[in-house]
């Protein structure tokens, strides 16, 4: 399975971004992590394979995860940002129990 992230930018604080994820295969479950220099990678929102999601308490309110039909492509809804959002965010894929990583994709939000 390869992962494309994409969609990661600069914005400024109280603004939105959407990443997407393509995987090459459809996929079970996915999500989006995160990581900032020194710090572990940290979950942001994951989404099952029935399609439940769930979500870090940080994003709660603010970070939509979605996924379309094909459970190709994912999708992260950032609203509101703040600076403590600024991150590397990298998507997840799990298949036949097996977790395969994209490349990270860069958020700076500014204040």
């Amino acid at each position: 399975v390869q992962l494309q992230a994409s969609g990661g930018g600069l914005v400024q604080v109280g603004g939105s971004l959407t990443l997407s994820c393509a995987a090459s295969v459809s996929t079970y479950s996915m999500g989006w992590y995160r990581q900032t220099l020194g710090k572990q990678r940290e979950l942001v929102a994951a989404i099952t394979v029935g399609e439940i999601p769930n979500y870090a308490d940080f994003g709660k309110g603010r970070f939509t995860i979605s996924r379309d039909n094909s459970k190709t492509t994912m999708y992260l809804q950032m609203n509101s940002l703040k600076p403590e959002d600024t991150a590397v965010y990298y998507c997840l894929a799990i298949k036949l129990g097996r977790q395969y990583w994209g490349q990270g994709t860069l958020v700076t939000v500014s204040s």
